[in-house]
């Protein structure tokens, strides 16, 4: 099973969740995020928002993060899932899950990743707003959720 997954399909948590802790009595917790489409984004309506990615180079990027997760704590396992095209408000976006022996080292490893993921992974977000499409930027609030793991 491959650690990344770039797809422009939707995903089901549960089977996902069930693949990644297949087979393996030493999983003590399963911790997973799931990222979705706001309606709203800095005080504007958001219909749609379209995300692009660098095909090869997207899958690299997040692969290297998740092989830092595990380089920091005794995770079993670990899964991104991350949607690209169009999506609209409600629709699912990304997934992180991850197995460990206990929760404290499964909570901190899926908080890293998406605190990575949010920052570091090339991916582009267009959004389409009643006042026209315009290009996402990343948050300052993201850029300080990663300073926590310096």
């Amino acid at each position: 099973m491959s650690e990344v997954s770039i797809q422009e399909e939707d995903f089901d948590l549960s089977h996902e969740v069930a693949q990644l802790r297949a087979g393996n009595a030493k999983v003590g917790a399963i911790v997973s995020f799931v990222g979705t489409v706001r309606d709203l984004n800095e005080g504007a309506a958001v219909a749609e928002m379209e995300l692009e990615h660098y095909p090869g180079m997207t899958e690299q990027s997040i692969q290297a993060i998740i092989d830092q997760a595990k380089a920091r704590w005794p995770i079993y396992g670990a899964l991104v899932i991350h949607r690209v095209g169009p999506l609209k408000p409600m629709d699912q976006i990304v997934l992180v899950a991850v197995t460990s022996p206990h929760r404290g080292e499964g909570f901190s490893a899926c908080e890293f990743i998406i605190d990575y993921l949010k920052t570091e992974a090339p991916f582009w977000k267009k959004e389409q707003t009643p006042e026209g499409a315009r290009w996402v930027d990343a948050r300052t609030s993201d850029d300080d959720a990663l300073k926590k793991w310096s």
